[in-house]
């Protein structure tokens, strides 16, 4: 009895042994067969689940994307203010000035002030530089009266080609009801023809100046900017060859005036956008 009873406790424990080391193999095949990455793939889903509020899953990765903060812009000031001229900027503006032309010192004296009219075409190279090519012309009475002399009278027709350039101001900063209006100043060169007839004579002369324009004026746009209304005032320095000498009647009797001068010139303008 006591040799089947231990016969049987001995095959019990080998069994039970066989199938301890059939499941320790079997535990280790399936550990190693196991992915690697399963592992770090759980913990990254637990991580992702346990993000602060506000922050895309997307944001926690560590890629660099090379292509991000691409731009074809040195400065993105440049960008903006090309973005804003395309927008609100405008390429060419033409359209037609009027005013007063006025002189100084002794033409003055011998010029009357009046009307002046012309034309402009104006080209901008961004928001702020533009380059305004114009055209004058006015009618002046001559009047040269003194003593120990005859008097002069006539006309003076005065013909202005003008080439400016102008600047406009940034008005961003500025009040709501100032903002509407646009700033500027505007200077360059004018080559004037001037053409000179007197009373009983059927002689004129004819002569031309160079002169230097500076000014300012302002712009109010009309029509969703498709249109503007302005006003400008330029003072034009000028070199006409006769100012240092002395005015002849028509006896060559000396006058004792010399037409030494300037001109100024007050203008409106109506403009077109393109």
């Amino acid at each position: 009895m006591k040799e089947s009873w231990l016969k049987q406790s001995l095959t019990s424990a080998l069994s039970a042994t066989r199938v301890f080391a059939h499941l320790s193999l079997i535990l280790f095949v399936t550990a190693a067969a196991w992915p690697k990455n399963a592992h770090a793939d759980e913990v990254a889903s637990v991580d992702r689940l346990h993000l602060p509020p506000g922050l895309l899953v997307a944001q926690s990765d560590d890629a660099y994307d090379p292509f991000a903060d691409y731009s074809e812009f040195e400065e993105s000031v440049d960008e903006e203010e090309d973005l804003n001229f395309f927008r609100n900027g405008r390429m060419l503006t033409m359209g037609f000035i009027g005013g007063m032309r006025g002189w100084t010192q002794t033409l003055g004296q011998i010029y009357s002030s009046n009307i002046t009219f012309g034309l402009f075409l104006c080209y901008f190279f961004d928001l702020r530089f533009a380059l305004q090519f114009g055209f004058l012309t006015s009618d002046h009475t001559l009047n040269v009266t003194g003593t120990g002399f005859t008097a002069i009278r006539g006309n003076v027709n005065v013909n202005d080609l003008t080439f400016n350039l102008k600047y406009y101001f940034n008005t961003q900063n500025v009040t709501r009801g100032l903002a509407s209006l646009n700033p500027f100043m505007i200077g360059g060169f004018s080559q004037v023809y001037r053409t000179i007839t007197v009373s009983g004579n059927d002689n004129f002369a004819k002569d031309s100046a160079f002169g230097f324009n500076v000014g300012a004026g302002i712009e109010i746009p009309m029509m969703r900017n498709k249109m503007f209304f302005g006003i400008q005032g330029v003072f034009q320095y000028l070199m006409f060859t006769d100012e240092s000498k002395i005015m002849l009647d028509e006896n060559d009797q000396r006058t004792g005036i010399s037409p030494a001068g300037d001109s100024f010139t007050g203008l409106g303008i109506l403009g077109v956008n393109f």
